[in-house]
């Protein structure tokens, strides 16, 4: 769905011209994520009244969330002090119940990935994916600077 000149909103993500970015995303629901971070980029342009963009996404994928609650919440991010086979084969587990086409899992490279314990579980960022061992799901992203926008939301949905 067009929900702005340059915005499409599809059923696992979006794409933003303006932005430049394309987020994605596989496994459990992370629809609430892509708002808030929909809404963080946008926020400037149509200020705290009524953010269109953020508006239109929520339409479309029927959610209900009230601007109010896109909070950003900062997580702890403790690294482990080695990464071993099993942290990985623990990581690529969780991958492989993930349901993803087969290219994108295979584009995954968690053993170059950063990887960060926290206190529920295992988190892997690299350039272009995060994969929220956590609660089941796979971002994908065209810019490491999605990572950022990212990591403020996912602790909270």
């Amino acid at each position: 769905m067009q929900c702005e000149e340059k915005l499409e909103v599809f059923e696992n993500g979006f794409e933003d011209g303006k932005f430049n970015l394309r987020i994605e995303f596989y496994g459990a629901d992370a629809r609430k994520v892509l708002l808030a971070i929909l809404y963080e980029l946008y926020l400037p342009d149509y200020g705290l009244e009524y953010v269109y963009p953020f508006e239109c996404a929520k339409e479309f994928w029927d959610i209900y969330m009230d601007a109010s609650e896109v909070q950003p919440e900062e997580l702890k991010l403790g690294k482990p002090k080695f990464v071993s086979r099993a942290v990985i084969d623990k990581l690529e587990a969780i991958l492989e119940n993930i349901e993803a086409p087969r290219e994108v899992k295979e584009s995954i490279d968690l053993e170059k990935s950063e990887i960060y314990k926290l206190k529920d579980g295992l988190l892997a960022l690299g350039k272009n994916f995060l994969l929220d061992g956590i609660k089941n799901r796979l971002f994908i992203f065209n810019k490491p600077s999605a990572r950022e926008l990212i990591l403020k939301y996912i602790g909270r949905w």
